[in-house]
């Protein structure tokens, strides 16, 4: 984390206190050192900013291409160290992504990633793309998974009064089986199960989803 960034996150944090009634939970879950995934579900694009405030260690996170087409936010993108994703890129494109998260990964860095590709309308946990669990397995790295409620209920401008209550709950790492070799798309589906099923772990029964589960 650079100076900058710890005085971002300093003088931020009263603000994002004032105007949201937030809190983390599982704090003590996040290793203090070395590699790791960030895995959470993505609701609202304020979605980065409180795992930014809730985690001890700075997150370098995967941002879609398009995001880094707008000037402004380019820079803060590249000023955070963002790493640029093409959702529609072939093999090349999914090549380089691997590679660029193998390197922030070998510097011991937290990789953050929303493995829907892309945020939920209804607040609700969607199927997940299967890119996160690919990169977990191949790089064998730890993932850690965070559930975050209520962003949801930011709409609008009544938030500004109700100030919904927000939690970001961590959940302890875990990892994939490790793999060298060719994946089959049975096989990254399965891990990608596995994966989501952690972040649906952390999430009451309504945001669920697509991996809420059903008593027999």
């Amino acid at each position: 984390m650079t100076l900058s960034q710890k005085f971002i996150l300093t003088t931020c944090r009263p603000l994002l206190n004032i105007l949201f009634s937030w809190k983390t939970e599982g704090r003590e879950n996040v290793p203090l050192t070395g590699p790791l995934i960030l895995v959470a579900n993505h609701v609202h694009v304020l979605d980065p900013i409180f795992l930014a405030f809730s985690l001890p260690r700075w997150i370098t996170f995967v941002a879609k291409e398009e995001l880094f087409r707008s000037p402004f936010l380019r820079f803060w993108l590249r000023w955070a160290g963002s790493l640029s994703i093409d959702r529609e890129g072939k093999v090349r494109e999914k090549q380089r992504i691997l590679k660029s998260a193998r390197n922030a990964l070998e510097e011991g860095l937290i990789l953050g990633m929303f493995p829907e590709g892309g945020r939920s309308q209804d607040g609700k946990l969607r199927k997940g793309k299967l890119g996160s669990a690919v990169i977990a397995s191949k790089t064998n790295v730890p993932l850690l998974p965070v559930g975050i409620v209520g962003t949801d209920k930011i709409k609008g401008i009544s938030w500004l009064w109700k100030r919904p209550r927000i939690v970001v709950n961590i959940g302890k790492p875990f990892k994939l089986p490790p793999t060298s070799g060719r994946m089959s798309k049975s096989q990254m589906q399965l891990l990608t199960t596995q994966l989501m099923r952690e972040i649906a772990a952390l999430l009451p029964p309504e945001y669920q989803g697509a991996y809420e589960k059903h008593e027999d």
